[in-house]
């Protein structure tokens, strides 16, 4: 799932990191060499223990706070936790049975079910819930229709196959009356229903190239129509976030400079959106830990992201931000369980079409 990194560490050092780390993630208290030695389940003194500790904190593993003698894994101690180290536990039956029953009913739009799977990762993990939703262009065309306004110009009505519905106004050099938008309509109806933008575009200029082409014919003077209709839209992808007022219960996110920075990235989305759009290109899950993920608001947080698709194709991807002190354990299963039954959600309506 996750590339292993950080240094080798001998199966002493591996069991008190892990032992360190799980209890931090608990308490999100410092750790210290006598709860170590009770809990790790090693028969080695205390002295000892303290010398494998230094080793770690000098490794860039733990670091101790000022205030006190216990240790903290750093952000490279969690990401070692969480490539080598961590056993995650399966969903819980009650979990997938909840997210069953909320992705089952065929919301009027797929934006609204994302919407839903993002309010639905926030309140199973008490973070943020993110989703990024897909270019509308993603989605196969299901039905188009031109009414025309004044002024020579048109107005596009394009339905797609997740019932997301699409408008736009064309300017057109010279008017159109209502037989040649119908005969317009009639034809890419026939033709290019269930194709996506682009691949009715390039269908589109091939034909327009033929000078024999039936459409040729048919859209003598409406060759701009046609063109303008399935020109490429400035970027339409989004992201919604849910819970995002969960983080303000977290003492390591409480510093207000933190929390503005944070809400300013989510009310501005751009990076965000750059950062789920890298997700949304591999499959499976995406971890960020602290610095990992390039931009600065998320500096404190761990942002988990598994990507989503329908049809052999990836459409973005679903995930949570929250501290870098979370169940990683369970929340990892939590999100890649929402990114596929939101997959087979997505299928489901595709076939029923």
């Amino acid at each position: 799932m996750f590339p292993s990194s950080g240094p080798e560490l001998d199966a002493r050092a591996r069991r008190l990191l892990r032992t360190l780390i799980a209890q931090y993630l608990v308490d999100g208290e410092p750790v210290g060499s006598r709860t170590l030695s009770r809990s790790s389940g090693l028969d080695v003194s205390p002295a000892t223990i303290r010398n494998i500790m230094a080793d770690l904190e000098e490794a860039g593993l733990l670091v101790s706070p000022h205030t006190s003698a216990g240790r903290v894994p750093t952000p490279r101690g969690l990401r070692l936790f969480v490539d080598s180290l961590i056993e995650l536990q399966p969903l819980h039956p009650d979990e997938r049975v909840r997210l069953q029953r909320e992705l089952s009913p065929a919301p009027a739009t797929t934006r609204d079910l994302l919407g839903s799977v993002s309010t639905l990762l926030s309140a199973m993990t008490h973070f943020a819930g993110v989703v990024s939703v897909p270019r509308q262009a993603d989605f196969p065309l299901r039905h188009i229709d031109f009414v025309p306004l004044p002024d020579a110009r048109v107005l596009v009505i394009l339905v797609f196959s997740d019932n997301q519905v699409q408008n736009r106004i064309v300017q057109l050099a010279k008017p159109l009356d209502g037989r040649e938008l119908e005969q317009a309509a009639n034809y890419i109806n026939e033709h290019f229903v269930g194709l996506r933008v682009d691949d009715i575009r390039a269908h589109l200029l091939r034909e327009l190239r033929e000078a024999s082409s039936e459409l040729k014919r048919l859209l003598a003077s409406a060759v701009d129509l046609a063109a303008a209709s399935f020109a490429p839209q400035v970027k339409d992808e989004d992201v919604l976030v849910s819970g995002q007022t969960n983080l303000m219960t977290y003492a390591e996110l409480a510093d207000l400079g933190r929390l503005r920075e944070l809400f300013e990235a989510f009310q501005q989305k751009n990076e965000l959106l750059q950062l789920m759009e890298v997700c949304a290109r591999a499959p499976g899950v995406r971890l960020f830990i602290g610095e990992e993920s390039g931009f600065a608001a998320l500096d404190g947080c761990s942002v988990v992201t598994a990507s989503y698709g329908a049809q052999g194709r990836m459409l973005g991807a679903v995930g949570v931000i929250g501290p870098t002190r979370m169940a990683y354990d369970r929340v990892i299963p939590v999100v890649q369980a929402t990114a596929d039954l939101l997959s087979d959600a997505l299928n489901r309506a595709a076939t029923a079409l």
